[in-house]
């Protein structure tokens, strides 16, 4: 988890908010403070209106990072991201952040990097597309849906896709697609998989991963009403290092966690 010292709850209000696919927006908002320290995989935790319904705030990973302002990416799903997602420029909201770990991209333990995603799960992955493009390091992203419409690529380069249904790329889900995508790399590929998307495919995919001994780390998502561990309202069940069953605060210890310990 960062530093409090670095959480700012900042009061500010949507700048924008544009269509990324079916009932799904990007909308940006000013905050200095939490554009300054930002790294790929935080989130932040929005409170969508000044009334107390709904009463929690709504956690979202940092889509984007421009300048001084940040993005989400929102997926309507119920009241609160349905408010949110409605709400016109100007609507003052409060945001609190960043909040959570950050995906690992300066481990040095790899040379290429495949961001792997599903359905709403692309939403942390230009953020991390941007900084790995920063410090020079390959980058693909294979992305995977039901359909072509859930396929939320816009502003990501570098991209192949998969559909359960055929509608759009490889026919068949990401893992499979992933499988087929290694199958063309050179042995030599130093090769690490960051993800994003439902649990289970993250499940099936942190597998799939283990079995081959490739690294991979996980951007998990829970209900955080907080998102600095106090509510205990986001507690998951990870392995640890014993391979023995253990709860964590995933706002504390997450959201982004190694795929050893999502496999079973």
């Amino acid at each position: 988890m960062l530093s409090t010292s670095s959480i700012s709850d900042i009061r500010t209000q949507i700048t924008e908010t544009r269509p990324a696919g079916a009932d799904v927006s990007i909308i940006s908002m000013v905050c200095p403070e939490i554009a300054a320290t930002a790294r790929p995989g935080n989130f932040v935790n929005i409170k969508v209106n000044s009334s107390d319904q709904p009463l929690l705030r709504r956690p979202f990973c940092i889509h984007n990072v421009r300048g001084n302002t940040i993005d989400v990416m929102v997926k309507t799903v119920g009241r609160g991201t349905s408010l949110l997602c409605d709400s016109a420029c100007g609507t003052p909201i409060m945001v609190l952040g960043p909040l959570g770990n950050a995906f690992g991209t300066d481990t040095g333990d790899f040379d290429t990097a495949l961001l792997v995603s599903g359905g709403i799960g692309t939403a942390p992955m230009l953020f991390l597309e941007k900084s790995l493009a920063e410090t020079g390091l390959a980058f693909h992203h294979l992305v995977g849906g039901r359909t072509r419409s859930d396929l939320l690529t816009r502003g990501l380069s570098n991209c192949s896709t998969a559909t359960d249904d055929g509608s759009e790329g490889f026919h068949g889900n990401v893992v499979e697609l992933l499988r087929d995508h290694l199958a063309s790399q050179p042995p030599s590929s130093r090769i690490k998989v960051f993800a994003c998307g439902p649990n289970p495919m993250l499940k099936a995919l942190a597998g799939f991963c283990r079995d081959r001994g490739i690294p991979c780390e996980l951007s998990l998502e829970s209900i955080m009403g907080c998102g600095v561990g106090i509510c205990y309202g986001c507690m998951v069940e990870l392995n640890n290092a014993d391979g023995e069953k253990e709860s964590i605060l995933l706002c504390r210890e997450g959201p982004i966690v190694d795929g050893n310990r999502f496999t079973s």
